[in-house]
């Protein structure tokens, strides 16, 4: 591979932000920081990149890879060693220059920096570093950085970069490490895990720091602390037998962090916190294994986020699936359903599937799927309920489940109050009571709320994949045949005959 020197900085961004549109980074930034006097930007915690806030905003983030060489030849990226594409990279000048004047023009609020493997990790880690922390000190940049941390670079260049990045991410890549062997011959679980342990130890470290500064301001206990380690629900101890080895357990008490006291005042270490990235339809596992992995690294690892890349065939490989019906965008999808519930709703993965269950619902999304398995548990009573059992009602949100517990302290609430508050009630109404009644018309039965909420579009589809359904009859059901009828049928019905 050669890079090459001659290209223009305009050409040098297309071809490498072209190549950084599978690194996903469609998240709020997580960390709140105002502009100040002799500095650019700032960050806000609603949101980056080109998405849709919570508040409503469509916000942008200039996202390019520093370089697209690399030395590994994993089967599945469009910038393996082995494609033959040109290759370039940015300086750490160009870099500062295009954030810069990206955002004087007002196009972007942050930028999202990722990497191929330039010579080595540590070398590529390097560059990255300087690059930012020009941006910091130079330039005085003030707004939202990502930075993809390079599985294998030494944990100095981890820590120098997390003091000066808002959020950083080490890609996982793929669920399991079988998966990884075959499809990425170049990287091992350990290199992956052992950056994301080494963020999770700096930022848990300084959550305990901070709060030691709290008790010895206040005069209070370790009771007192302030955003103390009992906000991080993760423990650095519990075991993760789903993603680490032995040798990798023996020896992850290393990577704390390294120097706490190099912590000042306006800058903290990754304050957004971490996340990573797993492609999806690659490898052969199922559902159940991939939510079961997301959730061990929110439990093991304190990340923020999990997120999920539809595979794409970029590449031609017989290792590779050949995907007739293109990219698992519907899958995707049915992950992040399933992740939000996991985060926000109180759901575990072995709720959600089994092993004689291992794959979501096409037609259903995970809360509705699992509501219709578990109709023992309902009708709940709108007016009694609890916050957690009212999250597990289909078409009840955190926010709307918060809104029901401050309303119905002044009066009962029935569905058109319900409907006020934001409950969708197309699905919500099938579950639940309001003061021991039921919306008129609803039955709490398997068959009839699954045909209500999949919609009449989709029924056909539903009844062929679920044959052994039990479904009453219709006048006008045509038992899904297909056959159409002949023309001495059509004439014999036209003339009564039939």
């Amino acid at each position: 591979m050669v890079i090459q020197q001659n290209l223009t900085i305009s050409e040098k961004l297309k071809i490498l932000t072209d190549a950084a549109k599978y690194d996903v980074a469609c998240t709020s930034s997580g960390v709140g920081r105002k502009g100040k006097t002799g500095s650019l930007g700032n960050a806000v915690e609603a949101g980056i990149c080109h998405s849709f806030s919570a508040d409503g905003r469509c916000i942008s983030l200039l996202k390019i890879l520093f370089t697209n060489q690399c030395i590994y030849d994993c089967k599945y990226c469009i910038n393996r060693c082995s494609n033959d594409t040109v290759r370039t990279a940015f300086t750490p000048e160009e870099v500062c220059r295009l954030t810069i004047e990206f955002y004087r023009r007002n196009y972007i609020e942050g930028l999202f920096l990722s990497s191929g493997v330039f010579y080595s990790a540590d070398y590529t880690m390097e560059q990255i570093y300087q690059a930012v922390y020009m941006l910091r000190t130079s330039y005085h940049f003030n707004g939202y950085i990502h930075i993809k941390a390079i599985p294998g670079a030494s944990a100095e260049l981890i820590e120098r970069i997390g003091f000066l990045a808002d959020r950083m991410s080490v890609n996982l890549e793929l669920p399991t490490a079988e998966g990884l062997k075959r499809l990425a011959p170049g990287k091992t679980r350990e290199k992956i895990l052992k950056p994301m342990r080494q963020i999770q130890q700096g930022i848990h470290s300084q959550i305990l720091l901070k709060g030691e500064e709290n008790r010895l301001l206040h005069g209070k206990g370790r009771e007192g602390f302030a955003g103390g380690a009992s906000l991080f629900q993760p423990s650095a101890s519990r075991e993760d037998f789903s993603l680490e080895t032995d040798e990798a357990r023996e020896t992850r008490s290393e990577y704390k962090f390294l120097s706490p006291q190099k912590i000042q005042r306006d800058r903290v270490f990754v304050p957004a916190g971490q996340s990573t990235q797993m492609i999806v339809g690659a490898t052969p596992e199922n559902d159940y294994q991939m939510i079961k992995v997301t959730e061990a690294l929110y439990r093991s690892y304190g990340l923020k986020r999990v997120f999920f890349s539809a595979f794409v065939p970029v590449n031609y490989d017989s290792d590779l699936p050949a995907l007739p019906g293109g990219p698992p965008l519907l899958r995707e999808h049915r992950l992040y359903q399933a992740d939000w519930l996991l985060r926000f709703y109180g759901f575990q993965a072995d709720e959600l599937l089994t092993e004689e269950n291992p794959n979501f619902n096409i037609f259903l999304d995970p809360k509705c799927d699992w509501a219709i398995r578990h109709l023992e548990k309902f009708p709940i009573e709108i007016n009694r309920a609890d916050y957690p059992t009212l999250l597990r009602v289909p078409g009840i949100g955190v926010k709307s489940a918060r809104r029901i517990i401050a309303a119905r302290k002044s009066c009962p609430l029935d569905f058109p109050a319900l409907k006020k508050l934001g409950v969708v009630l197309k699905r919500a109404s099938y579950f639940i009571t309001c003061s021991g009644k039921m919306q008129e018309g609803v039955r709490l039965e398997q068959d009839f709320i699954t045909s209500g909420l999949i919609g009449e579009e989709r029924r056909k589809a539903w009844d062929i994949t679920h044959s052994d359904t039990y479904r009453q009859l219709s006048l006008f059901d045509d038992m899904n045949l297909e056959v159409l009828p002949s023309k001495e049928d059509l004439q014999a019905a036209a003339g009564g005959n039939f």
